[in-house]
């Protein structure tokens, strides 16, 4: 199984609802891909603020395999929902991080 980890760094003026639409959006796409086994989001809560450099809200999904997480980062669905994130982020791309764990 492959978790793909995905950390945020939203701007100021990006609302809560905002995100929750972003989230909501995002957890559809387990009815739209075979093989995601979950989605979750949460916000960051650590207290090493100096380590954090403001990615302070993350979400991940759990892939059956590989052959699943290349399928959803090929697909159009998903990569119009990243384009939206993208839009609500410091920097675009500079606030997003992403990282893929074997589980």
């Amino acid at each position: 199984m492959i978790r793909h980890l995905v950390h945020l760094r939203f701007r100021a003026d990006v609302t809560a609802d905002q995100k929750a639409a972003l989230y909501a959006d995002l957890a559809r796409l387990s009815d739209h891909i075979p093989g995601i086994v979950d989605f979750q989001h949460r916000e960051n809560v650590s207290v090493e603020t100096p380590l954090v450099r403001d990615f302070l809200d993350m979400f991940w999904f759990d892939f059956k395999d590989t052959s699943v997480r290349d399928t959803y980062l090929n697909d159009a669905t998903h990569q119009a929902i990243g384009a939206r994130i993208v839009d609500c982020l410091q920097g675009g791309a500079e606030g997003v991080f992403v990282c893929d764990i074997t589980l």
